[in-house]
């Protein structure tokens, strides 16, 4: 096992990174202070990894609380549920939540804890690639709303992440390589570096090499958490995690949650965004074909759902970016280097969304 840390002053919290640590106790004991916890799941995980997690929680009070997996489990109703549970088991303000699962628990999860009692502790427990890579660290927390995704929530840090890479080996293929539409992402935005590993080392991640995938986790974490302790709020670098997202989030809602996986979304969003930077001048024709092939080559897709221009337009206009109602982009400057740009002409948007439709 290995630990990385989120350098954020009295919210700093470590991320542990290792195989066959989920129960592990000591990972678990120094944020029970009031003898209880409430684990938050999902129907598909909680028959693999609940026992493990009980057992590591030792002697403390459980509360079990199970939802369906699912983008839209994400919702105002199951939010409610797990307050109902919480309540009738007493749990009090130091009562610990453990989010178990993949990013739909952790960022339901995450948001019940910030939320609850007006505040509560949370630990993240990611058993999917998607949430060991990017949205368990972070703090980001929120459920979905009908026109928008994560359109409500908070930001809450977690007191850690136990992240456990042997989970992954029970990962369906479709969500690991969901998992490595964020991998990619962190590439593409901050490190070129890591995209010539990527391009040597993306058939080693399918097919769940360990030292591949436990590499691919670390520096997906070492890069989130430096731009998370740059801007824990997303006022200014910490937006750039986002590329992709903008283009995502529309598929997402406009396909309706559920139909495309978030990673498969913003596959097909990041080819989207590189072709905007391309018709921006900002890259050349070879680089946007380097992006779509890495995509392609992580049995991603590369073309959205033919939503049409406007459909894609209205569902990007709630994006969290958006400054003055005008639409920001993340797009890429070069491979490894992705930066923030407003008063892109919509013309432009919309031949991109065009040029990489079904």
């Amino acid at each position: 096992m290995e630990s990385l840390r989120v350098a954020l002053g009295e919210r700093a919290y470590p991320i542990h990174i290792g195989s066959g640590i989920v129960d592990d106790a000591a990972l678990y004991g120094p944020h029970v202070v009031d003898g209880s916890a409430a684990v938050i799941t999902d129907e598909t995980v909680a028959p693999l990894y609940l026992a493990a997690v009980r057992r590591a929680l030792g002697h403390a009070k459980v509360t079990e609380i199970l939802v369906k997996p699912g983008e839209e489990t994400k919702s105002w109703q199951t939010l409610n549920r797990i307050f109902d549970e919480m309540l009738k088991a007493r749990c009090g303000r130091d009562t610990l939540v453990v989010a178990l699962g993949g990013g739909v628990v952790g960022d339901l999860a995450g948001f019940a804890a910030a939320v609850y009692q007006r505040g509560v502790p949370f630990i993240q427990v990611p058993t999917t690639l998607l949430a060991q890579v990017d949205s368990s660290v972070g703090g980001k927390t929120a459920i979905n709303h009908p026109l928008g995704k994560n359109m409500i929530g908070a930001f809450h840090q977690p007191r850690a992440v136990v992240a456990d890479v042997a989970t992954l080996a029970t990962l369906p293929d479709r969500e690991l390589r969901a998992g490595l539409a964020e991998v990619i992402k962190h590439g593409l935005a901050l490190d070129a570096g890591f995209v010539d590993w990527l391009e040597w080392n993306i058939e080693k991640l399918i097919t769940r090499d360990p030292e591949a995938l436990a590499y691919a986790v670390r520096r997906s974490c070492e890069l989130k958490a430096l731009i998370v302790a740059e801007d824990e709020r997303e006022s200014g670098a910490r937006a750039l995690l986002n590329f992709g997202h903008t283009f995502g989030h529309a598929i997402e809602a406009g396909a309706g949650y559920g139909a495309w996986l978030h990673g498969e979304a913003v596959a097909a969003g990041m080819v989207m965004a590189a072709e905007l930077s391309r018709r921006q001048g900002m890259i050349g024709e070879a680089d946007v074909e380097r992006v779509r092939a890495l995509v392609a080559r992580g049995g991603l897709p590369v073309a959205g759902p033919k939503l049409g221009a406007d459909r894609m337009l209205e569902l990007m206009a709630l994006d969290k970016k958006a400054a003055q109602g005008k639409l920001r982009f993340i797009l890429l400057e070069s491979i490894g280097k992705a930066v923030m740009r407003g008063g892109v002409d919509e013309g432009s948007v919309r031949k991109a969304i065009v040029a990489a439709s079904q």
